[in-house]
């Protein structure tokens, strides 16, 4: 490993440069991977709106290229955000169950016993099986053997 220390400034910031391009997107795509397990969607979706507003309140002054790099950042930003949705590892909003109760649904065990007895017993005619039919063709052997 070559020692920084023999390297001039502009070649460190050369450096610290690269590194930045190389490792940061990782970096992110991992936190994101991880935030998305731990989280879910939700959280991912608050990061998101989150950094496209620091990156749209970035300051022009000093780069005249802002507006394009802002734009590649968003889009980056997208992309990483769409993996870590997209990944099997990403916790799931568990559905609100109270919202799919039938109002008035007893909780007591004894109570939905007798509900479950009861409705059996009004659909009883409709367990039964279905009876055999069979139906014959008048004359049909007669009109073959002739």
């Amino acid at each position: 490993m070559t020692s920084l220390a023999t390297k001039n400034p502009e070649q460190v910031q050369h450096l610290r440069t690269l590194a930045t391009v190389h490792f940061a997107p990782e970096f992110l795509r991992a936190a994101l991977q991880r935030l998305s397990k731990l989280r879910g969607e939700q959280d991912l979706d608050r990061f998101e709106r989150e950094m496209i507003e620091l990156v749209e309140g970035e300051s022009e002054e000093n780069e005249a290229n802002l507006p394009m790099l802002k734009e590649f950042a968003i889009e980056q930003l997208y992309q990483v955000i769409r993996e870590a949705k997209e990944s099997p590892d990403t916790k799931q909003r568990l559905e609100d169950i109270a919202k799919r109760r039938t109002s008035g649904r007893s909780e007591e065990t004894k109570t939905l016993e007798e509900q479950l007895q009861s409705g059996l017993e009004d659909s009883f005619p409709a367990s039964d099986p279905p009876a055999v039919v069979s139906s014959t063709i008048s004359g049909g052997r007669e009109a073959q053997k002739k």
